[in-house]
């Protein structure tokens, strides 16, 4: 019965029922330990906290002013406790992820439709940005992971592999004639090419690869964003380099179809990161799970 927080729960049970034999029921305590609780908090304090009459114990004046207190510490007590329950069991809490727009929409939907139809408390936070951003997201405790391309080397940050994605050229109707084709990196170039602006992970493998056969990638068009690129291909614009698991529909459909090259595209991973040393919120390594 050491310490003070042992001792001022007895002391709460003691006045909240008024007897010190439903104080030692509720503790799981005998009765003689109670009153020697009691006797202990007195003593540390310098005051009397209770009156003993026949039919149990009341409160002195200081003996009802440390009441108040108590009494709230213990609803608060009370409450952290309930809400780590519900933290535990997923009934509230957040989930913060930063990605991009296209990782968000055609790869990590259907996980965060599941997961938020299972735990309707809890808070859902998307933070777009680039790789770097996302990656300064994380550091400045922003958001709990991110979902990025690999490869991603750096000493503060744990990497978990999860999906391959395999990047294409694809072409709408208007230049049906190269459907049946196998194209040189040549005569690929001969048409106007539609690149992703930002500087993303998937651009630099791609200029990265031309390069390496001796060609400049130079786009003709150059967009924002993926469903841009899938837009201008279908209208005929150009050629436009995606992530073939995006354009599933529209190749299924004939919207499009996929320019076969002579050279092997690299194929990119996905994956999740996480600050190394900091221990994942329940919610983020659950997501996690459910992915995998």
């Amino acid at each position: 019965m050491g310490n003070n927080y042992e001792l001022y729960k007895v002391f709460y049970w003691a006045a909240k029922t008024g007897s010190l034999t439903q104080a030692a029921k509720a503790l799981f305590l005998t009765q003689p330990s109670v009153s020697h609780a009691i006797k202990q908090l007195e003593d540390r304090l310098g005051i009397t906290v209770f009156y003993r009459n026949p039919k149990g114990v009341s409160l002195t004046h200081e003996g009802a002013v440390l009441y108040s207190y108590i009494e709230r510490s213990h609803i608060l007590i009370t409450l952290a406790e309930e809400k780590m329950a519900a933290l535990k069991n997923l009934d509230s809490g957040e989930l913060r992820i930063g990605g991009s727009d296209s990782l968000f929409k055609h790869y990590l939907l259907p996980y965060l439709e599941h997961f938020l139809q299972k735990h309707p408390g809890i808070r859902l936070h998307l933070n777009h940005g680039t790789t770097p951003e996302i990656i300064a997201f994380l550091k400045e405790g922003r958001i709990d992971l991110g979902v990025v391309r690999l490869p991603i080397v750096d000493p503060q940050l744990d990497v978990r592999e999860s999906i391959q994605l395999q990047d294409c050229f694809v072409a709408g109707a208007r230049y049906a004639g190269l459907k049946d084709a196998v194209l040189t990196l040549d005569r690929l170039l001969e048409h106007p090419v539609i690149l992703f602006s930002r500087n993303s992970r998937a651009r630099m493998a791609i200029t990265e690869l031309f390069q390496s056969y001796g060609y400049t990638l130079k786009p003709q068009i150059e967009v924002g964003s993926v469903d841009l690129l899938i837009e201008f291909a279908r209208k005929g614009l150009g050629i436009s380099y995606v992530t073939r698991e995006f354009v599933a529909k529209e190749l299924e459909e004939g919207s499009l179809f996929e320019i076969r090259l002579d050279v092997r595209l690299p194929p990119s991973r996905v994956g999740f990161m996480t600050m190394r040393n900091m221990p994942l919120s329940i919610t983020a390594s659950r997501f996690i799970d459910l992915v995998r």
